[in-house]
């Protein structure tokens, strides 16, 4: 509190009684904040001015390094797309040397919960024994070429470098398979296989004969949809078991992913058959696909609703403050 300050004058001097006396103010603890306010606003406001949205062209090579980054964490992770170099699946999946084959985006968390069910389209690293009969991506001499290519890889504009190969699972580990029967179809624990996407490529419907083998366990086997072009499960390296040899199975741990969607060319958009040719079909069920689909709607649609949430909470916790102040 401030005391009031008395003029000497008025006491002393009768005459001086009726005239003012000049009182110095004195600076209180408001005046000095406001001082300080106005002191300090125009700094603020000067820094302010002073920031400047950053340039596009500066952005650019920061955007293309987050969507580079982000694209190899999802093909590493959860899909991948592969393309298809070879005819050995048509016509579920176009391919051929030299030719702009499919894309196919490659699921790679299916089978962390399970193992691969017969009638799935997968793609697999090549055991050791796979080194013969099939399409090797061709590689550049040029550093800088290859530089590229292993780049288009990731991302799907360029066959992988790796050796890995695309098939259908026929029978799972300790099944029995053999070709054929009377009727010309392939059979599994004695029973004939329901095969529609066979492809004869023109020629007669008949396949080369083999005998009865029993899959090891921890192990598959595959073969292509064009059935009399395709070195699969049937021609490639011997594996050995307790019971003999075994035709080029492959180990289950040696699986990549399942073939879901094809993405590229737009043609030939749509779903990989899955269907399982030990099942016959159903007159009154969906596809196995089909019912899947809400899942797979729901896991496609999770991660840009998950971004664009997070989007929208930062752009209001960012606005936010900046308002309740210049309101202040």
């Amino acid at each position: 509190m401030v005391n009031p300050v008395h003029s000497a004058a008025s006491e002393d001097d009768p005459d001086r009684i009726g005239e003012s006396v000049s009182v110095p103010e004195v600076e209180t603890a408001e005046s000095v904040e406001t001082d300080d306010s106005a002191e300090a606003s125009p700094a603020v406001g000067a820094h302010r001015k002073k920031k400047k949205p950053r340039s596009f062209w500066k952005e650019l090579p920061i955007l293309i390094g987050v969507a580079l980054l982000l694209t190899f964490l999802i093909q590493q992770f959860l899909a991948r797309v592969y393309v298809i170099p070879s005819e050995s699946m048509e016509q579920t999946l176009h391919g051929c040397a030299g030719c702009f084959g499919d894309r196919v985006l490659v699921d790679k968390l299916t089978y962390d919960f399970g193992d691969p069910e017969p009638g799935d389209v997968i793609v697999f690293k090549g055991p050791d024994t796979w080194t013969e009969n099939d399409f090797i991506a061709p590689r550049s001499d040029n550093f800088f070429v290859r530089g590229l290519q292993a780049v288009g890889s990731v991302v799907g504009l360029a066959p992988p470098d790796e050796r890995d190969f695309v098939k259908r699972v026929i029978a799972g580990p300790g099944q029995t398979v053999k070709c054929c029967d009377a009727n010309n179809h392939v059979l599994v624990d004695g029973k004939p296989l329901n095969e529609p996407y066979i492809y004869w490529n023109g020629g007669p419907p008949i396949q080369e004969s083999f005998p009865e083998v029993k899959v090891p366990d921890g192990t598959l086997w595959v073969m292509g949809d064009n059935r009399n072009d395709s070195s699969d499960s049937r021609y490639q390296g011997r594996v050995s078991d307790t019971q003999g040899n075994v035709n080029g199975v492959v180990p289950i741990d040696h699986v990549i992913g399942k073939a879901r969607l094809i993405v590229l060319p737009p043609g030939r958009w749509g779903t990989v058959d899955a269907q399982n040719p030990q099942e016959q079909a159903s007159a009154m069920g969906a596809p196995a696909w089909q019912q899947g689909a809400p899942l797979g709607a729901g896991l496609a649609l999770a991660f840009p609703t998950l971004w664009l949430g997070r989007r929208a909470k930062g752009f209001v916790v960012a606005k936010w403050p900046r308002r309740k102040r210049d309101e202040g």
